[in-house]
């Protein structure tokens, strides 16, 4: 599957996983640090994923006075 990292403008291929939460851990990314996109919309770390999808990953970012 293709993995774009938004901020990074970087795209990597990945192969074997199959849910998001395998994903994050081989790229050693904390769950809680990034939103991921799939078609538009967010997923979550138990949704499955094919080899044949790019997914997005977007890190959260917050702030304030």
């Amino acid at each position: 599957m293709k993995v774009v990292f938004i901020n990074q403008r970087k795209e990597i291929e990945v192969a074997g996983c199959k849910r998001l939460k395998n994903l994050l851990d081989r790229l050693e990314i904390n769950p809680e640090s990034v939103l991921v996109i799939r078609d538009g919309n967010l997923i979550t770390s138990d949704t499955h994923l094919s080899e044949d999808e790019t997914i997005e990953i977007l890190p959260v970012i917050s702030g304030g006075i």
